[in-house]
């Protein structure tokens, strides 16, 4: 089996790596400016951003335990789990010191003219530096991702955000854009694995020596690193019950009083051994448990655990040495990639033989337990992958039951229409269609549940064959579910249809649409029979005149977008009906008058 360099396993030139974590060292000494930029010349340019980390307790929490706050999705507009509405958290005081970045007008001058000149832009940084490149760069791939491809490079770099940025980041295919460099025992990385309150004393202690870059590691090191690293091991132990599929309701009830950090890894990790190897892992469940296990020690001997703990802190100031004298080495092992497209890896790393794995785990001081929880993070990926394989199976009956929908939808045209044909349910035809519909359901809801318990890959909600196929679901059956329910008055009880009616199904699919189409939230086509629902029990209520003149402007642009059917207008629809209803009442009001 042949070796290659992570350059070439990543096709990222070791010279490009080198001079990044050169320019994310060298920000550290130039504390007054928020960022360095610096043309590369190589075959191919590039345009490096690095970014100054802080030596200040106060630049890396704020508020809460852990610091975190929900994303602006004004400027993050793709960081959130979106069938079920769930937006990002990340670490406040990072937000905060990037959008003071983004508020410097040269910055944003900078970054246009790299994408103009075509040349590829790289975010850099060192410790809470490669926290501030991370932001750019997904700042970056929402403003430019269709004009140019960055780069992310960091070192020694704190979590920043909770596992739907990393969702996200996988489902719009930007994780490979992020590479991620951490020292086997570097004790920074983990860091966001640990709530303030408990290292308070000891942090900014810490971050002096790193401002200082001392001699000595100051006396609270060992208290410190043994913090941090119990905190790392709570978060690695619960992700990997829940990983394993443990149904222990002693799990649930110790997470509910005992707080969790919600920070997790994005993109890929490399992993700096210590003795001159580097480790590449992809799997964020992997990379979590990897930093929990990395830093255990083989003995509990006091005077070890001060020597790792010293360690620790020099390992965060030691990147630029280690990667200068190790990244031409060809001693690099790729681990559990389930997904073979997040980097260019070639054949014969990504078919590496079992022995070099071990040797891997064994350079990164992974006890059995460690590969347990490695073994059990790649079979969760690989569960994930086959579920997308027996929903995809289930394309075909979904297609069918939509084909007789729709052929049932022709036939209706020539009566008084879809929606009040299947309301009536007067005919067999409307029975086969509410049968075609519960299956309908049944599947879809199926989906929502996979989703809702992250049983489907990160990548599904942005797979162009379902959000298609979901759209297509939704303006077929949705009508037909509107009609089930104001037939069976379930509004009476739950209220309208729009309020708490509305199935998870729908809205789900709805916004897979609106975030790949880049459309506003509103209410769409298939919801048309809904307000018409309404406006009937309101009819005579002051403003019914204005929304039904409302409605019927949203209804010539449904009509010609596709989102309903010319059925609506015929002449005995119930939207017809009640047009002719208020014109009358409004007719009657003005000869009474």
């Amino acid at each position: 089996m042949g070796t290659v360099t992570l350059g070439e396993n990543m096709e990222i030139k070791e010279e490009l790596i080198k001079k990044s974590c050169s320019m994310a060292m060298k920000a550290h000494k130039s504390p007054e400016r928020q960022y360095l930029s610096k043309k590369i010349k190589s075959s191919s340019s590039e345009v490096v951003f690095s970014f100054a980390g802080s030596w200040s307790a106060n630049d890396w929490f704020a508020g809460n335990s852990f610091g975190e706050t929900t994303v602006d999705l004004q400027l993050f507009p793709s960081l959130k789990y979106i069938g079920l509405g769930v937006t990002a958290t990340a670490n406040e005081v990072f937000l905060k010191r990037f959008k003071s970045v983004l508020g410097n007008p040269q910055f944003k001058i900078e970054v246009r003219k790299a994408v103009a000149d075509r040349r590829q832009v790289v975010f850099t940084g060192h410790s809470s530096g490669g926290a501030i490149a991370i932001l750019a760069t997904v700042w970056f791939l929402e403003e430019y991702n269709k004009q140019s491809s960055p780069l992310c490079l960091t070192f020694g770099s704190p979590l920043v955000g909770d596992r739907i940025i990393n969702l996200a980041l996988r489902r719009e295919n930007w994780s490979r854009y992020f590479v991620n460099f951490v020292m086997r025992y570097d004790i920074v990385p983990r860091i966001s694995l640990c709530p303030l309150s408990s290292i308070e004393q000891q942090l900014q202690q810490v971050l002096d020596y790193f401002d200082q870059n001392a001699q000595q590691p100051p006396h609270e090191a060992p208290a410190f690193y043994e913090i941090v690293v119990k905190n790392a091991s709570s978060v690695a132990n619960y992700a990997a019950c829940k990983i394993m599929g443990s149904t222990n309701p002693l799990l649930e009830t110790v997470s509910s009083f005992i707080e969790l950090s919600p920070y997790r890894p994005l993109g890929t990790y490399v992993f700096c051994t210590g003795n001159g190897k580097l480790v590449v892992i992809s799997n964020p469940d992997a990379v979590l448990q990897v930093l929990f296990y990395s830093s255990q020690l083989s003995t509990q001997e006091e005077e070890a655990k001060v020597t790792v703990a010293q360690t620790s802190l020099r390992d965060h100031l030691n990147y630029g040495n280690y990667l200068q004298e190790h990244l031409k080495m060809p001693i690099v092992t790729c681990l559990y990639h389930p997904h073979p497209e997040a980097l260019s890896l070639s054949s014969n790393v990504a078919n590496v033989d079992r022995g070099k794995v071990d040797m891997a785990l064994n350079d990164l001081g992974l006890s059995e337990r460690a590969r347990l929880c490695l073994r059990a993070a790649e079979a969760l990926e690989k569960q994930k992958l086959r579920n997308q394989a027996t929903i995809d199976g289930k394309q075909e009956d979904i297609d069918k039951c939509l084909g007789k929908l729709e052929a049932y939808k022709i036939k209706c045209v020539h009566k008084v229409g879809y929606y009040d044909a299947f309301k009536s349910s007067d005919e067999k035809a409307d029975f086969h269609a509410n049968v075609e519909r519960l299956e309908l359901a049944g599947i879809w809801d199926e989906i929502i549940e996979m989703l809702k318990r992250y049983e489907l890959p990160d990548e599904f909600e942005g797979r162009k064959v379902w959000i298609d196929l979901g759209t297509r679901y939704r303006r077929i059956v949705e009508p037909l579910d509107i009609a089930n329910y104001y037939r069976h008055l379930k509004n009476e009880d739950t209220g309208p249809y729009l309020g708490k009616g509305r199935p998870s199904r729908y809205k789900c699919t709805q916004k897979w649409r609106e975030h790949a189409e880049q459309l506003p939230n509103e209410v769409p086509g298939s919801c048309f029979w809904a307000e018409v629902e309404e406006l009937c029990i309101k009819t005579g209520c002051q403003g019914t005149k204005e929304n039904i003149l409302h409605l019927k402007t949203k209804v010539d642009k449904w009509i010609q977008d596709g989102e309903l059917g010319n059925d609506v207008l015929l002449e005995n629809s119930t939207f017809m009906k009640l047009q002719k209803q208020h014109f009358l009442t409004n007719l009657s009001q003005d000869l009474a008058f």
